[in-house]
Order: C-alpha cells, then structure tokens, then sequence
C-alpha cells in the first residue's frame, strides 16, 4: 500500500493535544496525590492498617492492569469514544471518593478512578498517532507528552499539600472535574475519531488473563519492597508470570490478537519499551529516596520537600527538547544513549550526598537524572509509536505504559530493597546491646524516629545520627545500582536500536520506496504493520 505524506498540524490540532494533556496531568497526579491526604482520611474514615494501604495503591494497580486492554479497546471501538468514556468515569469516580463515607466505598471508588484512567492514558498517547502525521511535530508533541505524565506525578503531593492547607481531604479528588468537564466538551470538537481498524471481536478471555497477569506482578512486587521476602508475594509473583505465559500463549494463537506481538519483537517496538521499563525502574526506585532525603534528612516539612522536589524538573525543561533537536541531526539511538549516561552520570553524584551535604547537591543531581531519563524516555516513545501502524496505536501506546507501570514496580523492589539492606546492616553495628525497640529501629529511618521520640535527648540524637547516616549510605549504594543500570540501558538502546532511528525529517518522504542507502527493514509479522516502521521510527500515517 503506497504511503501518501500527511498534512502538517495546524492550530486545531495543536489545541486538541492541549486538551488532552490536561486529563493526563490529573491522570498522573492521582498516582501520588494521596500522600499527604491520608492522615486526614484515617482520622475520617477510620480505615484499618490494610485498608489504607488499599485506599494508596487500588488506583495504581487498577491503571497498571488495564492498561493492555484499554489500548486494545480504543483500537476496536475508536480511541475518542474510550476517552469520552474514561473521563465521563473518572469525573463521577472524582465526585464519589470526594464523598466517600467509608473505607470500603474509597477504595471501591479508588478502583473506578483506575478504570478511568487506564482508558484516559493510552487513548491520549494513541491519539497523537493520528493527529500529528508529520513526523516533526509528532515528535514535539511526543515530548510534550512524556513532560506531562512525569511531572504529573511530582505535582500529586504539592497540590495536594496546598489544598489541605485550606480544604478538607475530598478536595484533592474534586479538582479533577473541571478538566473532565472541559474534556467532554471539547474534544468532539476538536479530536477527530480514528477509524475502527483493528478487527476480530474483543477477546474477554485474553483481557482477563492480562489484567491478572499484571495485577499479580506488580501486587507481588510492591509487596516484597514493602516488607520483605514472605510467601504470598512471591506466590503473586509467580502466579503473574505463568498467567503471562498462558496470555502469549494465546495470542500467538488467536487470528486477531490483542496484542501483535511480530509488532512488539522487533527492534524499532520492543526496544524502545524495554528502554522505557529501565527508565522508570530508576525513575521510581530512586524517588522514595530522594523524598525521604529531604524530609527525614534535612529535616524539612512535607509540602516544602515538595516543593523542593520540583526543582529537578528544571532539568527535564532543559534536556528533553536538547535530545529532540539533536534527534533531527543524529540517530536516535545515540542520542538515547547520551541521555542514559546523563542520568547515569546524575545517580553516580547522589552517591556522593551526605547527612550534611547543601541542599543544592541534592538538587542537581536531581536535575541531572531526571533530564537525562525523560529526554530518553521520550525519544523511545516517539520511537515505538512511529513504529506501530495506525490502527495498533491503542494497544501499543499501553504496551509502552503497562512496561512502564512495570519498571516502576521493579525499581522500587530492587532499589529500595538494596536501601533497606545497607540500611538494617549499619544500624544493627551501630545500635548498642539492649536497645529498646531495636527492631523498629533496624527496620526504617521513619521507624527510628519514631523510636527516637520516647529516649532521652542523648540517646535520641546518636539513634537519629546512626539512623541518617545508614540511610544515606544505603541511598548511595542504591544510586549506584542506578547508575549500573543506567550505563546498561544506555549500551542497550545503541546495540538494538542503532540504525532504526535515524534523523527526524521535517517532512515525510516522497516516496514510500526505501532509499538504498537507508537501513534495511524487519520484515514485519502479520497482521502486517506498516513495512517502512522499521526504517523510520517516526513513519507517515497512512
């Protein structure tokens, strides 16, 4: 099928990706928003110890799970219809948890926010596909994307400290509707409805098998970084991966699968989304650290170790439109690994943090890191989605995102519990003989502060002092974990991607015929994407 060069985006299209930014934001926002709210609502609600660990996670373990078939949903029924339902749900779900009278109906409500936003997410992402067919502005538009849903997730506790300065904690879901509101009046104005291509009927079982497969994974996951090695989330975990393997199992059988995985085996897809899983496995592995540094540590107070934590994204304004530039002149692989080593070189300096360390060295290695991730990060985006046909966008933007939910969970396992380790192991050489408490002490930095207040000052200030200095040695050694996996995704992005992601053209070529100095295609698995994805990331819609 010949390729014909798209039209370039005016300012309709510029507006519509604006206001699908907005429920993003939110969408993002809700991973974290919570943090700061909970003592609030365990004062309301009352809920028991479980509960409210419920009441923090249902949401992200609901997104992360459907997220697969969400994407796979959009493909089938229109990706402006999903998002027109997703936010009609997560608008009434905003209003229920805002009001909710008790634990049990929070964390229901939390659920149905999940649901909204795992058909929110993907559409959002999906839909740049079809709105920007040059492949410089999709480009740009890309990177707005990635800039959006990660600083979504910074902005959570900001905004939500500063409402609970002035309102009660429902407040922190009731800024959602105005951006819900304006959603569903104007992007059937503004966001045209892709077509319908993707055929077969939607397959219940394989939705089934996906979202337990994940669900179970990352459940086991956090579990294991939240308490240890025990049993049952090794069970999950297990439990996860065999569901996994029946689910590919399947779609390698199905006509019509919910998943091309021909699409998702070559290199111009499936490297990018492993580079965007070892992303936020730094990502999210590290910033438990880093908000703990700055409250436990430095002793500051959790709306202004918010505040403080947005500093970084300076960074991010500075490196991820540096990296799209430099895409237009060089392969992008290179670029993606010069971001890699830029976070690498970022985690390398946190290393270095001290219990007196200035508050600025903090802050720029911060900076550094985070610039460095999301001008990779974005650049594997714009990757994949160029390599996914058109009508695939939906399923490959939440195969993108589900690997990123997983990566996630993956750092906050690994990272923290390599923190965790160093941690238990310095305190219990530096804890004298009888210690009262000693095992809540051994156990985290919060624990021996909490321990700490019961001693007499003395003894609280060498406990406090031990307790710093084991924490921060064990942030180091876990930033140096970073930094190793940072160099590796770095090298990674360059062996499998080099020569796939060549400069960006300010315009679609002529003629789909491939020139015969470009790279050489993969030939794609049926159902037969695009042929020319592979030699250009950022393929013309079609």
């Amino acid at each position: 099928m010949e390729i014909s060069p798209g039209p370039r985006a005016g300012r309709k299209e510029w507006t519509a990706l604006g206001v699908l930014m907005l429920p993003l934001l939110l969408v993002s926002m809700d991973v974290s928003v919570l943090y700061f709210a909970i003592p609030y609502i365990s004062q309301d609600l009352e809920p028991s110890a479980t509960q409210q660990l419920w009441i923090l996670d249902m949401y992200g373990f609901v997104l992360a799970g459907l997220l697969i078939v969400m994407g796979a949903l959009g493909d089938r029924i229109g990706r402006r219809t999903l998002v027109l339902a997703g936010a009609a749900v997560f608008g009434a779900a905003s209003v229920a948890a805002a009001y909710a009278h008790s634990a049990e109906v929070l964390i229901g409500v939390r659920a149905l926010l999940g649901l909204g936003g795992a058909a929110l997410m993907p559409s959002t992402l999906a839909l740049i596909r079809n709105l920007f067919h040059d492949a410089k502005q999709r480009a740009k538009a890309v990177t707005l994307w990635t800039g959006v849903m990660t600083t979504g997730i910074s902005l959570g506790p900001v905004v939500s400290g500063l409402l609970l300065e002035h309102f009660w904690w429902g407040s922190v879901f009731l800024i959602n509707l105005p951006a819900m509101v304006l959603l569903l009046v104007l992007v059937p104005f503004l966001v045209p409805e892709t077509a319908t291509t993707a055929r077969g009927r939607f397959d219940l079982l394989s939705a089934a098998l996906s979202l337990g497969a994940l669900l179970a994974v990352i459940y086991g996951i956090k579990e294991w970084a939240r308490h240890g090695y025990e049993p049952l989330p090794a069970l999950c975990v297990a439990a996860g991966l065999l569901l996994g393997v029946v689910f590919v199992r399947r779609q390698r059988r199905l006509d019509h699968p919910m998943i091309d995985l021909g699409l998702v085996g070559r290199r111009a897809f499936g490297g990018p989304v492993l580079a965007n899983l070892l992303a936020m496995f730094a990502t999210v592995g590290m910033a438990v650290f880093f908000t703990q540094y700055l409250q436990s540590v430095l002793g500051q107070s959790p709306l202004t170790a918010a505040l403080w934590s947005l500093v970084p994204a300076a960074g991010v304004a500075l490196m991820a439109p540096t990296g799209a530039a430099l895409a237009q002149r060089t392969d992008r692989a290179y670029v993606m690994g010069g971001g890699f080593a830029v976070a690498a070189c970022g985690f390398l300096w946190l290393s270095q943090l001290r219990t007196d360390s200035a508050l600025w060295f903090a802050l720029v290695g911060g900076a550094v890191y985070a610039g460095g991730l999301v001008a990779a990060m974005t650049l594997a985006n714009e990757l994949a989605l160029g390599a996914a046909p058109p009508e695939r966008a939906g399923s490959a933007a939440a195969v993108l995102e589900s690997g990123q939910e997983l990566g996630g969970a993956l750092g906050m396992a690994i990272l923290g519990s390599i923190g965790a380790a160093v941690y238990s192991r310095d305190m219990a050489d530096a804890l004298p003989a009888g210690m009262p408490h000693a095992d809540a002490v051994r156990e985290t930095l919060g624990g021996a502060a909490a321990v700490a207040a019961g001693l007499p000052d003395a003894a609280a200030d060498a406990v406090l002092s031990a307790a710093r200095d084991a924490f921060v040695h064990g942030l180091g050694i876990a930033a140096v974990g970073a930094a190793v996996v940072m160099a590796g995704a770095g090298a990674l992005s360059v062996g499998l991607l080099r020569g796939l992601g060549g400069r960006t053209p300010s315009a679609p070529p002529p003629s789909p015929a491939p020139s015969p100095s470009a790279p050489p295609s993969v030939p794609p698995a049926p159902p037969a994407p695009s042929s020319s994805a592979d030699s250009l990331p950022a393929a013309p819609a079609r």
